[in-house]
C-alpha cells in the first residue's frame, strides 16, 4: 500500500463493521499513540478482540498487524512533517486560537486536502469522463450545498469555452432536467459523503435514460459512487468546526480544475477561440 493509510482508514469507515470502526476511530484520532501499541492493546483501547483487530487489519488491505502498525508510525511521522511546515500542533481549530493559528491551521488542512486528492486520483476514470464530455451534445451537473458550489463552476468553466452545461442545485429541477437526457449525454454529481438523496436520484434518473454517468465524492463505496460509471475520490478531513466542509470544497474545486483543463486540451484552437470570443463579450461592460 503506498497510501497514506489515515486516507485508506477514512474511505473506508462507513463500510466497516462496528467492532473495526472503533479500532479505524482510535487510529484516526491518535496515530501516534496507536503506532507504538502492540495488538493487545489496541484491542484494549478499542474494545475488541486480537481476532477483531488481525480481520480488520486484512480488510483494509494488510497482511498483518505489523505491517499495519508500520504504515501507522509512517503516516503519523508524515502528518508530523506536514504540521511543522505550517507551523501548527495539531490540525484541528479550537475555540481558544488566535487569528494566526486559525489562518495557519485552515492553511494546512485545505492544502493536505487538495494534495492528497491529487496524489490518488484515478487517471483512468478522470480520462473516461473527460472523454464523455468531449463528445456529449449537453452535460448536466447535480450538488447541493457547498457541492452546488462545485458544480456552478464547472458550468461555468465550460460554457467559456463552449460545452452545453447547465448546473442544478435545485432538486426539482434536477430530477426534471436529468428525465429527459439522451443516451449520449453526461450527468456529473458532486457529493461529499456520497449518501446526499437528491444527487443519488438525479444521477440515477440521467442513468436510466442512459446519459453516462460520473460521481466526484470523498467515499469510493459510497452510494453514489456504487451508481456511477466513474468516480473521482476527493480526500478531506471532518474537524470539529466542520471545515472538512471547505477543504472538501477545495478538493473538488481542484478536481473542476483539472476536468476543465483535460477538456481544453482535447481542442486547444476552438478552446483559445472561445476563450477570446467570451473575453471580448464582456469587455465592453466593465467599468472604466
Amino acid at each position: 500500500m503506498t497510501e497514506d493509510i489515515m486516507v485508506r482508514l477514512r474511505q473506508a469507515l462507513p463500510g466497516l463493521r462496528p467492532s473495526e470502526q472503533r479500532i479505524a476511530k482510535a487510529t484516526l484520532a491518535d496515530p501516534a499513540e496507536v503506532s507504538t501499541l502492540g495488538i493487545t492493546d489496541l484491542a484494549a483501547l478499542s474494545s475488541t478482540s486480537t481476532a477483531t483487530v488481525v480481520r480488520f487489519c486484512r480488510s483494509i488491505g494488510f497482511d498483518g498487524y505489523r505491517a499495519f502498525s508500520l504504515a501507522v508510525a509512517r503516516a503519523s511521522a508524515d502528518e508530523s512533517g506536514r504540521r511543522l511546515e505550517f507551523g501548527v500542533s495539531e490540525g484541528d481549530i479550537d475555540p481558544s486560537d488566535s487569528t494566526r493559528e486559525v489562518v495557519r491551521k485552515l492553511a494546512f488542512q485545505e492544502a493536505r486536502a487538495v494534495k492528497e486528492t491529487a496524489e490518488q486520483l484515478d487517471l483512468e476514470q478522470l480520462d473516461r469522463i473527460v472523454a464523455a464530455i468531449s463528445e456529449a451534445p449537453v452535460v448536466d451537473v447535480y450538488g447541493s450545498a457547498s457541492s452546488g458550489l462545485a458544480a456552478q463552476d464547472l458550468q461555468q468553466k465550460l460554457r467559456r469555452i463552449g460545452y452545453q452545461v447547465n448546473a442544478w442545485t435545485d432538486p426539482h429541477l434536477a430530477l426534471t432536467s436529468a428525465a429527459v437526457l439522451s443516451a449520449d449525454s453526461v450527468a456529473i454529481a458532486f457529493s461529499h459523503s456520497g449518501e446526499t438523496a437528491e444527487s443519488i436520484a438525479s444521477l440515477s434518473t440521467a442513468a436510466k435514460c442512459g446519459a453516462f454517468t460520473a460521481a466526484v465524492t470523498n467515499f469510493p463505496d459510497s452510494p453514489l459512487a456504487r451508481l456511477a460509471d466513474a468516480t473521482l475520490t476527493t480526500l478531506s478531513r471532518e474537524t470539529r468546526f466542520r471545515y472538512g466542509a471547505m477543504s472538501s470544497r477545495m478538493a473538488q474545486l481542484m478536481i473542476v480544475d483539472v476536468i476543465f483543463l483535460e477538456v481544453a486540451q482535447r481542442h486547444p484552437e476552438s478552446v483559445s477561440a472561445s476563450l477570446s470570443q467570451t473575453l471580448a463579450a464582456v469587455a465592453d461592460r466593465r467599468m472604466r
